[in-house]
């Protein structure tokens, strides 16, 4: 699970970098901006960085979804993890009569 958790802060980390690494066009998403520009113009989907980040995308969710079953499969229970529950304080009798 640990390589696992590596790996995920990895492609989290690469992700993040690709993205903005990424020439904005300053559309504002889709609103104004040159219509030719577009980020589905064949053009933008042969892009290195747009396949880089749909790869690395993909690579996170199933590694997400990969994590969540294994951890979902692990016996352990919180006291395991925790250890033993501390010991209840006791409280003095009152000897004042």
């Amino acid at each position: 699970m640990t390589i696992l958790l590596f790996i995920h802060v990895v492609i989290t980390v690469c992700l993040i970098g690709v993205i903005l690494m990424q020439k904005s066009d300053g559309s504002g998403m889709g609103l104004g901006g040159n219509p030719t520009s577009s980020m589905f113009s064949a053009r933008g989907a042969a892009n290195l960085l747009t396949r880089a980040t749909a790869v690395l995308a993909t690579l996170f969710f199933v590694n997400a979804i990969l994590m969540a079953s294994i951890s979902k499969h692990q016996t352990q229970s919180v006291d395991k993890i925790l250890g033993e529950a501390p010991a209840q304080p006791s409280i003095p009798a009152d000897n004042s009569n």
